[in-house]
């Protein structure tokens, strides 16, 4: 049987957008409400560079990554064609409006998965 941990109500969830969820180990989990009042939970990593999904638009059935525009469907995490990838998605209920996640796999569902490195580049350039 699964146990479930409520993270928020629906509403707090912007139509045709998202909400991060912090977990105490792994990367963020973003929670995505369609214009269908659906909800969907994937792990906030696009499969393709890393982008974060959680900034990306929401549209139908899926999210269009903020950095290269890949589409990610919201149900199985998988990019459409001809794109390929996938990023893990996560249990999700809605009861009574309060939205809740499975409370295991908040805690060991994709733990390896790694924030994508940024920051300056690593030589400098000589100055004329």
């Amino acid at each position: 049987m699964t146990e479930w941990t409520a993270i928020c109500f629906m509403h707090d969830i912007p139509a045709l957008g998202a909400r991060r969820v912090r977990r105490p180990r792994g990367l963020d989990v973003a929670l995505f409400r369609n214009g269908a009042n659906e909800v969907f939970a994937l792990l906030d990593r696009c499969p393709h560079k890393g982008g974060p999904l959680s900034q990306g638009l929401v549209f139908g059935r899926s999210v269009a990554c903020p950095l290269h525009n890949w589409s990610i469907d919201l149900a199985d995490g998988q990019a459409a064609a001809p794109d390929t990838g996938c990023t893990p998605r996560f249990a999700v209920k809605v009861d009574a409006g309060i939205v809740y996640l499975s409370t295991q796999e908040l805690a060991s569902h994709a733990l390896d998965q790694q924030a994508p490195v940024a920051g300056p580049c690593r030589h400098r350039h000589a100055l004329a």
